[in-house]
């Protein structure tokens, strides 16, 4: 072997371990920090005097109970508030009905995950690219901080001092999220990598009916992950009300069933149930203004 030769076959080792540990950094994951769907809850934000309505609404719905409604500080910062947890077979909701102003950025955080480790949490939603809008503070049963991921999309993280142990939902709900084109590439890098989840489905030309503009097409991305399920919708369109509103789709067997139900409950019919996406929907409106899909899914 002449002297050039070996000079390339070095150089063509150290290129070789270069890019091997080059791959390795880039494969290297978040640790999971996910409990499980039954774990996670939408946040509901009513007036006081409207919790007792909304409470008998979603349960007589959806079915399931409620724990017992206390008065507690949920922020950071001084604040009163009503709150229970209704546990549903197709959802849970955390309910809160303040009594004092809502201190920012609370209100806007569409829903809680459970996680496994509050500091390893934190550590890889920010590793992940989301901001951390609240720091960690305690509450009555544990830990909360709030996030943000690129795109806007604000979450709750939560642990609990003494795990809970809850029933596997029966369907599990859709997290329903509204991202720009802009964005949207940032916010599935980003959460995907700290949920550790996958992508089930990327349509580009969904129809726009599914954001109330038929005229239109979308992008419709469907996730799953150990936290659950999560659609994401993409479009330069503002959608039409009340899309956009709707934080939740909740699976049930019968949507004409639960529809009929809801009415005697006095929830409102926003959107007349339509087929789409191998799923009949309808969005309803729960007294106390929480807006919701309800969806059954086609099996032919």
């Amino acid at each position: 072997m002449t002297s050039l030769q070996r000079i390339i076959a070095v150089a063509t080792l150290l290129l070789s371990w270069t890019s091997g540990a080059a791959v390795a950094q880039s494969t290297v994951s978040l640790p999971s920090v996910a409990v499980a769907p039954q774990y996670d809850s939408t946040h509901v934000y009513v007036k006081p005097q409207d919790v007792d309505a909304f409470v008998k609404s979603f349960l007589g719905t959806f079915g399931g109970t409620s724990t017992k409604q206390v008065i507690v500080t949920v922020t950071p910062t001084p604040s009163k508030t009503t709150s229970q947890l209704m546990q549903t077979p197709v959802g849970t909701v955390s309910l809160f009905g303040f009594l004092t102003p809502i201190p920012a950025p609370f209100g806007t955080e569409r829903n809680g995950y459970l996680v496994t480790n509050m500091d390893t949490a934190i550590s890889a939603a920010r590793s992940a690219g989301a901001n951390v809008i609240v720091g960690t503070f305690p509450d009555a049963i544990g830990l909360d901080t709030i996030i943000q991921w690129p795109g806007g999309v604000n979450m709750q993280l939560y642990w609990h001092t003494t795990p809970p142990h809850y029933s596997p939902f029966i369907h599990v709900p859709e997290n329903r999220v509204y991202v720009s084109p802009d964005r949207v590439e940032a916010f599935l890098k980003s959460f995907l990598q700290f949920s550790q989840g996958k992508i089930i489905s990327d349509e580009a030309q969904a129809p726009g009916i599914e954001i109330g503009q038929p005229a239109n097409s979308i992008r419709r991305i469907h996730l799953e992950s150990a936290f659950g399920k999560m659609v994401v919708y993409v479009s330069n369109s503002k959608p039409s009300y009340p899309y956009g509103l709707e934080n939740t789709g909740y699976e049930v067997d019968s949507l004409d069933a639960t529809l009929a139900k809801a009415k005697t409950f006095g929830v409102t019919i926003l959107v007349a149930p339509y087929s789409s996406d191998h799923r009949h929907s309808a969005i309803v409106l729960f007294p106390g203004g929480y807006i919701a899909e309800i969806h059954e899914i086609s099996h032919e």
